[in-house]
């Protein structure tokens, strides 16, 4: 069985910075693309980074030039660091993984939440 636990969250100023962390285990899981999402209260998931195996990356543009998403392949495990945060991006973050050989097998952590405020 696959699992995706993320790290890393907590509180921080407007302003600050802070990393999240997601690893995925699972007897022979090798992960694809990976990404993070982000779900505030009342809205809806939304995709905040991604990233492929090549490492080729994507972000929404809300967090462009703020965010960085990377990735380790041997560790199947995936990060994004976040700088001058905002209270908007206050949200339950969540970890996203597809399987390299079966892109239709999609799994999710249990997220974890981000707080930015006075």
């Amino acid at each position: 069985q696959v699992q995706l636990v993320e790290s890393g969250g907590g509180l921080v100023q407007p302003g600050g910075s802070l990393t999240l962390s997601c690893a995925a285990s699972g007897s022979g899981f090798s992960a694809g693309t990976m990404g993070w999402y982000r779900q505030a209260p009342g809205n809806q998931r939304e995709l905040v980074a991604s990233i492929t195996r090549g490492s080729v990356t994507a972000y929404t543009d809300s967090v462009k030039g703020r965010f960085t998403i990377s990735r380790d392949n041997v560790k199947n495990t995936v990060y994004l660091q976040m700088s001058s945060l905002k209270p908007e991006d206050t949200a339950v973050y969540y970890c996203n993984a597809k399987h390299r050989f079966f892109s239709d097998r999609v799994y999710w952590g249990k997220g974890t939440l981000v707080t930015v405020s006075e």
